[in-house]
């Protein structure tokens, strides 16, 4: 207990002594802080972003120029969260070699994201330090191309599904 209240635990789900650094695909899921529908609205099935929300794809498209081994595959922007695969590919030298080079695992980029979006959203509402993320996020270690081609189509869909989303705020515990 922490000013008497009690701290909310929340449960990994990471896979235990997995390298989240490993080359490999990942799915993503953030949500914003308390869920709260600030990157756009769904109209017509249609994903339509706000300022926010721009700014968000901004960021999310950006992260390669900052991690070299990180690719960028299905992404969706949605009211009150983003989904988004990232690939972290092998360093390879100008002669076809590994590079030593540090690589920055998931958490990292993930942090790096969150970061980068919230500082630029609250600059926009002059608002600084204010969350724009919840605390942490979902991740999935991507098994195998079928997969991945699940996952790719749930990204595509997500905005059809919207009203029967878990996120929506009709459905959402927070």
């Amino acid at each position: 207990m922490e000013c008497g209240v009690e701290r909310h635990r929340r449960r990994s789900v990471r896979l235990k002594g997995y390298d989240y650094s490993r080359p490999g695909a990942y799915f993503v899921t953030v949500c914003t802080h308390l869920r709260s529908c600030l990157l756009g609205e769904v109209a017509e099935d249609e994903m339509r972003l706000n300022d926010y929300g721009h700014m968000v794809r901004t960021c999310w498209s950006d992260l390669p120029s900052h991690y070299a081994h990180l690719r960028l595959d299905a992404f969706v922007i949605m009211p009150n969260h983003i989904h988004g695969v990232v690939v972290l590919v092998e360093d390879q030298g100008s002669n076809g070699t590994t590079v030593g080079a540090t690589r920055h695992g998931l958490p990292e980029i993930v942090r790096a994201f969150k970061t980068f979006s919230s500082r630029r959203i609250n600059e926009r509402r002059g608002t600084p330090g204010t969350r724009v993320w919840q605390r942490s996020y979902y991740e999935r270690v991507v098994r195998n191309e079928h997969e991945l081609n699940l996952i790719r189509q749930y990204v595509v869909d997500n905005p059809c599904r919207w009203s029967e989303d878990q996120y929506h705020p009709s459905r959402a515990a927070i």
